[in-house]
């Protein structure tokens, strides 16, 4: 081991315990860290607070601040729970993560279709690597199952997480190579779902979509669609649901078989209008603390418009 990695290894002994660690046990390790973040060290409370707030106007003081208590509630479960993933049975995780919709996605795969999945930071979305236990095609072998992710500065960090989200042998791509390695998983003949994390604040020169959004002026990701278009894949949203605590159901809805035959911007639109009615039907379960709206940015013009004669 590198010297420079010997500083983690307590952490790494710490998160190999937890991992081994009975649900009900980890749950009140998960109350003593939401009363660490929420009322002592105060993480990002007013960054969530003001993003609440914000939108939704309609919404008493209140309320807003009994979402952004359970929001810290389900942000502390959402770190006990990842670090779960190390050593949780197939079982276990089948349990308290269940999807609806399954079908679909194996017969597009069986068809020989690729498939891109629109997802979001809706808690626990690091389980949702667990559909490989669902689906009835295998692993490797008559599908990929995959996910794109940005590559954390910290490369300790980084590898913990690759590991994590290997766990139910899902390929993990960069956000930088994905184009080419699902074009590789085409050319192999190879049918494969790839998730799509599209609510996070686009890249410095990422192509975007400006729509309005929870009540802000919001800059879409546009790459997605574009890879889907591209490509001819199918997409598909993932509606995602927490029932109870430490359970989650995630629901398919098919947008189209054929990206490539929809008008452009189609798909972000309905990415976004989807994912509102999510958030909107759960506030508590979307990740507030990430400075989302961090660089206003404007509506068009044609857009402003429509929007002040809906208001």
């Amino acid at each position: 081991m590198p010297m420079k990695e010997w500083k983690y290894k307590p952490l790494q002994l710490m998160l190999a315990a937890g991992s081994r660690m009975p649900m009900w046990m980890l749950y009140g390790l998960s109350d003593v860290i939401f009363a660490v973040l929420y009322h002592i060290v105060g993480y990002r409370r007013k960054v969530a607070l003001k993003h609440i707030t914000d939108s939704f106007p309609e919404k008493s003081e209140r309320e807003h601040r009994q979402i952004c208590r359970q929001f810290y509630r389900n942000f502390a479960d959402y770190i006990v729970e990842t670090v779960k993933i190390g050593h949780i049975s197939d079982s276990e995780i089948k349990r308290r993560m269940t999807f609806e919709g399954i079908e679909e996605i194996d017969r597009l795969m069986s068809e020989g279709k690729s498939i891109v999945a629109y997802f979001a930071h809706t808690f626990n979305w690091e389980w949702a690597p667990s559909i490989t236990l669902w689906s009835s095609l295998k692993a490797g072998i008559d599908a990929e199952f995959c996910q794109v992710y940005r590559p954390l500065r910290n490369k300790w960090f980084d590898a913990y997480m690759l590991k994590i989200r290997s766990r139910f042998k899902p390929l993990s791509f960069p956000k930088s190579s994905v184009l080419r390695d699902l074009i590789r998983l085409r050319r192999d003949h190879m049918p494969s779902i790839t998730g799509f994390m599209s609510d996070q604040k686009p890249s410095h020169g990422d192509p975007t979509r400006v729509l309005m959004f929870l009540n802000h002026p919001t800059a879409f990701i546009t790459g997605t669609e574009t890879l889907a278009s591209k490509l001819g894949m199918a997409v598909v949203y993932w509606d995602m649901r927490k029932t109870s605590r430490g359970h989650y159901t995630i629901k398919m809805k098919l947008l189209t078989e054929d990206a490539s035959k929809l008008q452009p911007m189609e798909l972000t639109d309905q990415y976004a209008a989807l994912l509102e009615e999510t958030i909107r039907r759960d506030p508590a379960n979307w990740l507030w603390t990430h400075k989302r709206w961090k660089k206003p940015v404007t509506l068009p013009a044609n857009d402003l418009q429509n929007d002040t004669k809906q208001r």
